[in-house]
């Protein structure tokens, strides 16, 4: 079994390196053209970034849709990252930590919130990259400073340090060559997280430092980390997401071994996945996992591929629940089957903007 996931992992991986260049270019471009006040909207930008990976199942396997594979939300458009200049933004740093875990010092993309202080405390999420991305690839797919900086004006988000580390945990970081041999650097990242990241950034920043002001999630690849480590320590996250998680994604039974205490630690769980992304299968099978052990989840298919938009919108939404348990539990408790096309869409806006 573990040979066949590796296998699939591979195939991932180089199909992942054809769209890389084209994805840089596909979402750099779209970033900037959704800063401009005068941009119309355009859903499908950041998607035909990365063409070569989505449509037929090509990535992965085919595909098949249950009933429980429906979109949650609404897409937000493009002006979630647009840039307002007439509101308060914070800061995007890179800052350098010793990593005892590789034996040398190693970088991370951090983004602290409008208005930053020391006389107080905020939660961190962590936020992890794909098999060819390093700890900037998030800024280049979804300007998450931009994206913040929007949330937690219009009050649809608490303020949050954002944690962007590089989950490739081996001295040559860099997302260059044969990156599928970096495989296995992926799976030591777990140590380098719990021992090394975690540490370096409570003793530099004013964080609360417990576990429920902890969030891990991330994308591809790093959505596997995220739910192999976060589900592992519960004592650690109680926030934990996944958006189209890769084959390194351990089996069901493996990630929750004792679903009675995953359901008294996990405050949020979320997954998601396109129904054009091949690798939807190994989502599906969580959430079948979880629904059948009744494990309290938040499951979204929306009608992208493996892509840059599935991303940023499901960090937008995900954003919106973290560290909001009020927020986090009236959205779990409203799941519903959305109708194809809903005439009154739920907004989650709403709900989060009324618990803050």
């Amino acid at each position: 079994m573990r040979c066949m996931i590796f296998l699939a992992v591979l195939l991932f991986m180089q199909l992942n390196l054809q769209a890389q260049d084209e994805t840089k270019a596909g979402a750099d471009k779209a970033t900037e053209e959704s800063a401009r006040p005068n941009n119309a909207p355009n859903q499908n930008r950041l998607q035909q970034g990365r063409r070569g990976l989505v449509g037929l199942g090509g990535l992965g396997g085919p595909i098949e849709l249950g009933p429980d594979d429906k979109q949650i939300y609404p897409d937000p458009d493009d002006r979630i990252v647009a840039k307002r200049y007439a509101i308060a933004h914070g800061k995007l740093e890179m800052i350098e930590y010793e990593s005892k875990t590789v034996g040398t010092k190693r970088k991370m993309n951090v983004y602290t919130p409008p208005s930053y202080s020391a006389e107080k405390r905020y939660p961190v999420l962590y936020l992890l990259h794909g098999i060819g991305g390093d700890e900037t690839e998030w800024q280049r797919f979804a300007t998450p400073d931009m994206l913040f900086d929007n949330l937690i004006a219009d009050r649809k988000a608490v303020p949050m340090i954002v944690v962007m580390p590089n989950g490739r945990a081996q001295k040559n970081d860099r997302a260059e060559g044969n990156v599928f041999q970096s495989a296995p650097a992926f799976g030591a990242f777990e140590r380098d997280l719990l021992d090394d990241v975690i540490p370096a950034i409570e003793a530099r920043y004013s964080v609360q430092a417990d576990r429920e002001h902890r969030a891990l999630a991330g994308l591809s690849m790093g959505g596997g980390q995220s739910l192999n480590f976060g589900l592992s320590h519960l004592d650690t996250f109680a926030w934990v997401g996944g958006f189209s998680s890769a084959p390194n994604t351990r089996m069901p039974g493996e990630l929750i071994p004792d679903a009675t205490k995953a359901k008294e630690q996990l405050t949020l769980l979320w997954l998601s996945c396109g129904n054009k992304d091949g690798l939807i299968n190994i989502s599906q099978r969580t959430q079948r996992f979880l629904k059948e052990q009744g494990i309290p989840h938040l499951w979204s298919v929306d009608s992208h591929g493996h892509d840059a938009t599935h991303w940023r919108n499901n960090l937008y939404f995900f954003a919106q629940l973290i560290f909001n348990v009020d927020a986090a539990k009236a959205a779990l408790s409203q799941k519903v089957d959305m109708p194809s096309e809903p005439s009154e869409p739920v907004q989650i806006e709403c709900v989060i903007k009324d618990a803050i």
